[in-house]
């Protein structure tokens, strides 16, 4: 690639001045999103699997991000995944989990890397059984020491899931929360939906009332650690107070489901896997391991840019697309560029997956009409997935099917 990573990831953030106040905060968000941001990818793999509708002969062409996502679509077993990502960390993290499930011995050697994630043996395991499997990159990443001058791969031992810039947010989070008298992990205590409720009520909601918690979550910057940028700031808070919507999130994921079942409320309330023994993602669930262990080698791990792959296939190449939230980081100009090559690449029966902060689809009015004429956008289905998506944070999550189509 002509122009580096980091570049990209500038000019997909960057839409102001430098010195403007609102260029300040891209350019701050860009250092931030330098390292690792997602132990854990926070979007619902199950969700995703029954809109996608991956069929044996599916080329699924997905953003990276942890890899959570990237290794549990192998159990509904496609013909080939392209996972790219503009964040070198992420890529490492990517290329890691594939060969831990290629070459560890067994289902729990497995799951006490990613899934306990705090075991010193976990180091042992990657230096003799990993490590010697992976390229030069992967294993200079994580051989390779963080700002505190430990090796990366040591969080393996120490939890990985409160590192990275998502974990230090839910870390900083907690810290917030025991400030004001509360510690979020109650939440874990509740036996029933009606339990968890009254704890949020009791205990959780009234620390967004906070004066001071209302002045910081009206920063943009005190959300860069759940990874969003100062334009999809604006589109999460929409015409509400920024406290008020960030309440209504935080509720969905203690509230709507039972805790047995999502593990992502399970990590957002304890900062891990609950000791491995919680609820867990398809891909660390003991009944999947043969199946992703056996599939991992149709998984091709890219450090480049959604559009810039989709421009290097050949038309008709591909038919499931997912793309998290990273539309919502785009100008008008970049989301034309994308849903051209999306469209040129789209093989009948083609699906487009995307979730955004706010709750419409943001494609309408800005993707030019002879492109977006070419897909049906499913409301019904769409507003059914943002309710059942586990892991709350999102106002939508949308799905586009190519016109003509079966499906």
């Amino acid at each position: 690639m002509a122009m580096s990573a980091h570049k990209k990831v500038t000019n997909a953030v960057h839409r102001h001045r430098h010195l403007s106040k609102q260029g300040l905060l891209e350019r701050a968000f860009t250092f931030a999103f330098r390292g690792l941001v997602y132990a854990q990818i926070w979007e619902d793999p199950a969700v995703d699997m029954e809109a996608l509708a991956i069929t044996p002969d599916s080329h699924v062409v997905t953003i990276a991000s942890g890899g959570c996502n990237v290794l549990s679509y192998l159990t509904a077993d496609p013909a080939k995944i392209t996972a790219v990502d503009l964040n070198t960390a992420h890529i490492a993290l990517n290329r890691l989990k594939l060969m831990a499930a290629q070459t560890l011995p067994d289902h729990a050697a497995f799951h006490r890397f990613f899934a306990r994630a705090d075991d010193r043996a976990n180091i042992a395991a990657y230096r003799e059984i990993v490590a010697p499997h992976l390229d030069e990159a992967t294993r200079r990443y994580w051989e390779g020491r963080d700002m505190t001058g430990r090796r990366r791969i040591g969080g393996f031992a120490r939890g990985i899931y409160k590192h990275g810039l998502l974990g230090r947010f839910i870390g900083a989070a907690h810290l917030l929360a025991r400030l004001h008298g509360v510690n979020p992990r109650r939440m874990l205590d509740a036996r029933s939906r009606d339990e968890q409720l009254a704890i949020f009520e009791r205990e959780l909601a009234p620390i967004f009332d906070k004066g001071f918690v209302r002045w910081l979550t009206s920063q943009p910057a005190s959300l860069f650690g759940l990874g969003i940028p100062p334009a999809q700031f604006e589109a999460l808070a929409g015409d509400d107070r920024m406290d008020s919507v960030l309440k209504a999130r935080l509720k969905k994921l203690a509230c709507d489901f039972d805790l047995k079942d999502n593990y992502f409320a399970v990590q957002a309330f304890g900062r891990g896997y609950a000791g491995g023994e919680g609820p867990l993602p398809p891909y660390l669930q003991a009944a999947n391991h043969r199946a992703v262990r056996d599939r991992a080698e149709r998984v091709d791990v890219r450090h480049v840019n959604f559009t810039d792959f989709l421009a290097s296939q050949s038309a008709a190449s591909c038919d499931r697309y997912i793309l998290l939230d990273a539309q919502d980081w785009m100008d008008d100009e970049q989301l034309n560029a994308l849903w051209a090559q999306i469209t040129r690449t789209a093989r009948p029966g083609a699906r487009v997956l995307f979730r955004t902060a706010g709750e419409p689809s943001i494609l309408p009015g800005r993707v030019a009409d002879d492109v977006l004429q070419h897909w049906d956008y499913r409301a019904d289905a769409s507003r059914d997935y943002t309710a059942r998506d586990r892991s709350a944070i999102y106002g939508g999550v949308h799905l586009y099917v190519l016109k003509g189509a079966d499906a």
